[in-house]
């Protein structure tokens, strides 16, 4: 990002002026030399700047960031990542469609799926994600115009069989969109095995500190709009002067329109400062990812071999059920995080976790410091006790976020929770 500068008392311009650091640029506002460049800009705002709730600079050059990490054609920032996730679909769909979504994923994008949207007249359709292909099939209907997935289930830490997915959507004409939140770009890129968008929340391993929420969608450019089943992208749009996406943007049609038309409506966009805070959390973002996934892994061990512990969910143990799958998609390293089921039931994880010394009780995961969380009684609260065994979730499920701390703490942490039980 250039900026330029000048000496105020000498006049002198420097000629590098580059800054070191991605700076805030802290205005809602932007100066046009006339009013017809204004108007060329609401004609095309990929020309320039329009108005914060679209597009900041300093977002911009996260949004840059991000999209090279995935690997797509272009991204948009959102104030969430549940935000990310409903405007993934809301770019596509309408009410009247339905689309397909597989049941173990985080408790409140259940129920933004299976609630809210439902009052929007869209059908969430919930699958099990390791069911067969012919199984899945049946769960398309002509209306269905996306299929939804975690790469890494939160917190049931399954995988998702992203090339699966990616052909039977694609089989039905519809596109895949994966949340990538777990992973990250560091330890999965789902367009490599076919995925079409990418979403995130930026709250987690990207930003890494707990000091801002966020979210993303990214743009794989891959996926054909004009197939027929999506003429919001091949028609004019009434509401941005006859637009027709795919005609005029071509490979960025998707993501040009998301913001162009849904940012435009719902203005979910990130402050600048925010988009200051996660570049500082994605500069470090590789080596924090390797660290992660060491301590975790020596955590999951120790869990796996202590006799309080009924059972163990983290991919990257041989033991573990989605192994295969580990090796195929996250060849190093399945994230921090860690889900356990404890003997004992509810209040026995309650009691446990009560007694933890370092590890927070918090919601929120993906930390540079331990935490943990109850899933049953906080994120997934809202589920029936038939929506909670699809999610692979019960009473003594505890899911461990695996920090930075040094593992012997971590460690010497644990055994006292366990004394305590």
């Amino acid at each position: 990002m250039k900026i330029e500068t000048k000496c105020l008392h000498s006049g002198y311009t420097p000629k590098n002026t580059e800054p070191r650091v991605v700076p805030i640029v802290q205005s809602t506002t932007y100066v046009y030399d006339s009013t017809d460049d204004v108007a060329a800009v609401f004609d095309d705002p990929t020309k320039s700047l329009i108005y914060s709730r679209f597009e900041n600079p300093t977002v911009m050059a996260v949004e840059e960031k991000i999209n090279a990490l995935e690997g797509g054609i272009g991204a948009m920032c959102t104030s969430s990542g549940q935000a990310a996730s409903l405007l993934s679909l809301l770019n596509i769909l309408k009410a009247g469609d339905s689309f397909i979504s597989t049941a173990t994923i985080y408790g409140g994008t259940i129920n933004l799926f299976a609630f809210t949207l439902k009052k929007l007249g869209v059908e969430c359709i919930f699958v099990d994600a390791d069911a067969s292909e012919e199984e899945i099939q049946k769960a398309f209907k002509p209306n269905t115009k996306a299929v939804f997935g975690e790469t890494l289930a939160n917190p049931a830490l399954s995988i998702f069989d992203i090339e699966k997915f990616a052909k039977i959507a694609h089989k039905n004409g519809v596109p895949l969109i994966i949340d990538n939140t777990f992973p990250t770009p560091v330890l999965c890129r789902p367009f490599e095995f076919g995925a079409d968008i990418v979403v995130h929340s930026t709250t987690k391993y990207m930003d890494g500190h707990a000091v801002q929420g966020g979210g993303v969608i990214v743009d794989s450019g891959n996926f054909d709009w004009t197939n027929g089943k999506f003429p919001e992208f091949t028609e004019p749009d009434e509401s941005y002067h006859g637009t027709i996406y795919t005609k005029a943007y071509g490979k960025a049609a998707y993501i040009v329109k998301a913001r162009m038309q849904l940012m435009r409506d719902f203005g979910c966009y990130p402050a600048a400062q925010s988009a200051f805070y996660l570049n500082l959390g994605l500069e470090t973002l590789p080596l924090r990812m390797k660290q992660y996934c060491e301590n975790a892994l020596t955590v999951a061990k120790f869990l796996e071999a202590n006799d309080k512990v009924e059972s163990v969910n983290y991919p990257a143990l041989e033991s573990d059920k989605y192994h295969d799958l580990a090796k195929k998609y996250l060849p190093d390293g399945t994230s921090g995080v860690i889900s356990f089921v404890i003997k004992g039931g509810r209040s026995t994880a309650v009691k446990f976790m009560d007694s933890l010394k370092l590890a927070s009780n918090e919601v929120h995961v993906a930390d540079i410091r331990t935490c943990v969380l109850h899933p049953a009684s906080a994120t997934h609260r809202q589920l029936t006790d038939e929506q909670l065994v699809a999610a692979g979730i019960n009473g003594g499920l505890i899911r461990l976020s695996v920090g930075l701390e040094n593992i012997d703490d971590i460690l010497d942490d644990l055994k006292a929770g366990f004394a305590a039980i």
